[in-house]
């Protein structure tokens, strides 16, 4: 039998997956954490494979893979698609497709699969990232390319002698590192919110509490003055601002596949992070440097989101957000409140404000009254000129 590798979820499409290719290939099932998986539900999910007939099971930890190649960069470019999602399920994606693929790789196999329909996103960052990391392991997409209902591949799996508890949960959820998303009936249309109880995290505080973020070179470093990798200050920080019900909204977007796609989110450290980096970077970064970094950083998060993050311009973009940072480095003040933030203030070595040139909005010591109205004669020059013209 040939051997497979299958992107193995343990929810009932890759479960379909998994039982069926089974009667054809020697089955190895992988997952990949790039974040919210307790040792417990790997565990689930390793006996869940095994039941499905695979020969082996792997997980993948990746998450601070995950914040390397790709969270970083959204923070350095404060990516929030039509300025409120922060990409948090298709950033994560695109590493879970890389690391499957690398593994195939490994292992030799000339067939890979995974549970996408041809309905979603999914399907066109999974099998982009696979023809060009491995153009030579061919493709396979039972659900897709049969065009099941959830109730056939119930049959089916019961069939087979799996008869578990496949009810759907009225909410999908997906948690990760940098958010979680939630979908339910009434992200299917366009006027209904998420009840209160579709989110994971519930309000368990009320008052007010201050957080300092640490930021060096744009890296989120430490929170509350306790150092640690940035992956393990975003988890804390997502544990302390959950519990005020915060980071919740609805994103309303285009899929790559040319439809409107709605959903709702929580991701409470992400925007909190997001935000925070903003305000640092608004004290510490030129004019030009914030305008260039603003379109650049947007046409990042739509490549990334549409599967494009192996095309070499994404290397060039990350090079320029990199760079962008040598001076972002400091503190920020964040209140948390039950269901919203505030920034309070920052403080950095690199605060332009404190420049000793000018207090803005009072006095200047860097020109003279003259100075000043000669530019001003000379900056509206064009307008002038332009007026006489075609008055």
């Amino acid at each position: 039998m040939k051997k497979l590798v299958i992107a193995y979820s343990g929810g009932l499409d890759t479960s379909y997956c998994a039982v069926s290719l089974s009667k054809t290939y020697d089955v190895h099932a992988v997952s990949v954490n790039t974040g919210g998986f307790t040792k417990k539900e790997i565990g689930h999910i390793e006996s869940n494979a095994y039941k499905m007939g695979v020969s082996t099971y792997k997980n993948i930890d990746a998450v601070a893979t995950f914040y390397q190649k790709v969270v970083k960069y959204l923070i350095f470019g404060n990516v929030l698609k039509n300025s409120t999602y922060p990409l948090s399920v298709s950033a994560e994606r695109i590493i879970q497709a890389i690391e499957i693929i690398e593994y195939a790789k490994s292992i030799d196999a000339e067939y890979i699969a995974h549970g996408s329909t041809g309905a979603g996103n999914d399907q066109v960052r999974f099998d982009m990232i696979f023809q060009t990391l491995a153009p030579n392991i061919k493709i396979i997409t039972p659900i897709r390319d049969q065009k099941l209902t959830r109730q056939e591949e119930i049959d089916y799996l019961k069939s087979e002698g799996i008869d578990m508890p496949w009810e759907k949960s009225k909410y999908s959820i997906n948690k990760g590192l940098w958010g979680t998303s939630v979908g339910g009936v009434e992200t299917l249309e366009s006027e209904k919110p998420l009840p209160n109880e579709a989110y994971p995290s519930q309000l368990e505080k009320d008052g007010e509490e201050k957080v300092a973020l640490t930021f060096k070179n744009g890296e989120f470093i430490a929170l509350n003055g306790e150092e640690n990798a940035p992956e393990v200050n975003i988890e804390k920080l997502n544990d302390i601002a959950s519990a005020y019900a915060i980071g919740r909204d609805i994103h309303v977007g285009d899929t790559i596949v040319g439809t409107k796609g709605r959903v709702g989110f929580e991701a409470a450290a992400a925007l909190i992070i997001v935000k925070a980096h903003h305000l640092l970077e608004k004290h510490t970064l030129t004019k030009w440097q914030l305008q260039h970094k603003e379109y650049l950083s947007s046409f990042y998060g739509m490549h990334l989101h549409e599967g494009q993050y192996l095309d070499p311009v994404m290397r060039d973009i990350e090079a320029f957000l990199q760079s962008s940072q040598k001076m972002v480095s400091g503190n920020v003040v964040v209140t948390l409140k039950p269901y919203h933030f505030s920034l309070d203030g920052i403080v950095s070595n690199h605060d332009l404000m404190s420049s000793k040139f000018s207090t803005y909005g009072e006095e200047n010591k860097a020109w003279t009254a003259d100075d000043a109205k000669g530019f001003i004669k000379i900056i509206g020059n064009q307008n002038k000129i332009y007026r006489q013209v075609n008055s």
